[in-house]
């Protein structure tokens, strides 16, 4: 049964209690509900926003595949993350980092690297676009 995402106090107890019945200890089920409330608590009203390329929010797959500034922006506002831009030839070792991180997690995400006309997937387009080996 999925968690409630929501700060109140009732959500949280019912949290607590679905993990405890799905056999989870009484510290680590409490662990677990508050760790849900602090990100109900994050997202901030609107939820997920729905991006648009046509709204200049999102890149095509032709120019890349990601967020543009104002689509960072945007999901930003919606859900209070901090997305940040590609870094593609990085110059601090956090970019490195975040290089390193994103490409090894898409690098092995399933799915074609092209479609059946032939262009790139939204997958392979942003790999290529943030430099990543073998792409």
């Amino acid at each position: 049964m999925p968690l409630i995402k929501s700060k109140s106090k009732e959500a949280f107890s019912k949290n607590i209690a679905a993990e405890i019945r799905a056999g989870k200890p009484p510290k680590q089920a409490a662990a677990i509900a508050y760790s849900v409330q602090r990100s109900a608590k994050k997202m901030k009203a609107g939820g997920d926003p729905r991006l648009s390329v046509s709204r200049g929010e999102k890149l095509p797959t032709s120019r890349g595949a990601g967020l543009t500034e104002k689509g960072r922006q945007k999901f930003n506002r919606a859900t209070g993350a901090n997305l940040k831009a590609p870094a593609p030839h990085p110059k601090t070792k956090a970019d490195k980092g975040r290089k390193d991180s994103f490409c090894a997690r898409m690098s092995g995400m399933p799915g074609p690297k092209y479609d059946e006309k032939g262009n790139l997937t939204r997958k392979a387009a942003s790999l290529k676009r943030w430099n990543c080996p073998g792409w």
